[in-house]
């Protein structure tokens, strides 16, 4: 993986998340206001199926 590669994700998980509070900022507040309210565990386990729901993507984008 290339520097650039990198630097580019970055920049890509930037827009995207700049995109919800742009469209729908009411919307962000209130997903925002319930992420408050979780439970330390569920994040946890939230936080735990996006990373590899996100390195099954990577695989399978570079496999393309």
């Amino acid at each position: 993986m290339d520097h650039k590669d990198l630097l580019a994700a970055v920049c890509l998980l930037c827009v995207f998340e700049g995109l919800l509070p742009l469209l729908a900022p009411r919307a962000w507040k209130q997903a925002l206001a319930q992420l408050l309210g979780a439970p330390d565990h569920r994040l946890r386990i939230g936080g735990g199926v996006m990373v590899v729901i996100g390195l099954l993507a990577l695989q399978w984008v570079r496999g393309l």
